[in-house]
Order: structure tokens, then sequence, then C-alpha cells
């Protein structure tokens, strides 16, 4: 069968007879166009405990002060699905994040400066914030990094993928893809089954399985920076 890399590889191209080996699907830089990807836009996101202007909607970009510390959440609930956007750090040390599978009771009444207790982050944090941390403790760090962390928050659970966090909570990036800060990133998560797995600018680097729960609300996360979210797609998958 004649290769077909240009293609949205989200589940398919995996079949036998694809010709598209292993390394090709790690390093697959899925767009979210094709059948079955739809925008997710203004009308499909409602805040939680924010501000009014902690999230603004321009020119297709959504702009998150960073203040309070809180998430806006989409307004249906997902279960199965493939997920692509971009994110932009504005200043040094930022932080922010991508959660899933947030299930309801966890939004229910959350203040604001309070992140809900359930769901996997898939994390979004500048470089800038290992030097913060350098700076404030006299050491490096070991229990993060800057390069896309996913692990279960609250009481949700996740058997996270190797390489590990020392305590074992954190499935750690394989490699090292994120751009600093004014600089687009692209991550890419599929979410199936209860396995969670994140590409950062084109190459798989992190994830994990046994999630629980399986299903739940997307959220944006606001955690004390500025931060930029744009191309933001979805496909839900059966």
């Amino acid at each position: 069968m004649k290769r077909r890399v240009g293609m949205a590889l989200g589940t398919a191209l995996l079949l036998a007879g694809s010709g598209v080996d292993a390394q090709e699907w790690k390093r697959a830089f899925i767009d979210g166009t094709g059948p079955g990807w739809r925008d997710l836009t203004e009308a499909d996101f409602v805040p939680v405990n924010g501000d009014p202007d902690t999230w603004v909607w321009r020119d297709g970009v959504l702009h998150c002060k960073g203040t309070p510390i809180g998430v806006m959440r989409t307004k249906d609930q997902f279960t199965n699905f493939e997920l692509v956007l971009e994110w932009m750090h504005l200043k040094s040390a930022g932080n922010s994040g991508v959660f899933v599978w947030v299930p309801a009771e966890a939004l229910a009444g959350l203040k604001p400066d309070a992140l809900p207790k359930a769901g996997i982050e898939v994390q979004a944090l500048d470089h800038g914030y290992i030097d913060l941390y350098v700076k404030k403790t006299g050491k490096q760090p070991d229990f993060f990094t800057t390069n896309g962390d996913v692990f279960a928050v609250g009481v949700s659970r996740l058997k996270p993928f190797p390489p590990l966090s020392p305590n074992g909570s954190r499935s750690f990036p394989r490699k090292h893809l994120s751009k600093g800060i004014n600089e687009w990133n692209h991550y890419y998560v599929r979410a199936i089954n209860g396995e969670v797995r994140l590409w950062v600018n084109g190459e798989e680097v992190s994830g994990g399985s046994d999630a629980d729960p399986r299903s739940g609300y997307l959220c944006l996360e606001s955690e004390g920076s500025p931060v930029q979210f744009r191309k933001i797609r979805i496909r839900e998958l059966p």
C-alpha cells in the first residue's frame, strides 16, 4: 500500500498494512484537519471560577491573563477523542495546562484561586519555571519538567508511562521539545479508553493508562501568568 504520511493518523494508520512504521507514527504531526475534526471556539466553552476578563477571545486567539487561578471548561463532556491546540506563554516561568476528563462534581462550586481536584493534567509549563525554582531553593528540581508532564490530579487515577517522576505519579517526557516564551507550542492529545498520550511539537513524549474517571470535561488552566491558546480542534471517537 502506498505510504500515506500526510493524512491524520489519530487511529486508523496503526492498522496493519498502512505502510507507516512506528518511528513515523511517533513523529506524526497531527494538525486537526480531516474527517470528523471540528473547531472548539468561544461558543464551546463556559467560565468556571475566573473574573469576567480572565479569558478573552480576540481574532480566534484565547487570551488568559492568569488570574485568578482557575479553569474554563467545555460545554460538553468527552470520553474518547483527539485534541489539538497551540499554546504560548507570554512571561517567563508561566504555568498552565489542559485538564482531561474532569468530572462535573470537581467543578461544582469551585471558588476563585482553586483548581479542580480531579482530572488528568497535560501540563504546559515554561522553561523559566526551573530557573525560578533553582533561585528559590538552590537546587535542581527532580519532581517536574517543563516539556509536557502528564499526571492524575486529586482523586483521579492514572498509571503513568515511563520515565516516571521519583514518586511515580507523573509521566515525564522522553524528549525535551517544548519551546520558550513568545513561541507557539503544538500539543496533540489522544485520549481513548482510559489512555492519554501527548505529542509535543510533532513527537510523542508522555502519557498514561488506566485512568479513572475516563470521561468528563476538558478544561484550560489559568495559573498565575498570561498565556494564549489558538487552533483548538477536537475529533470525537467511538
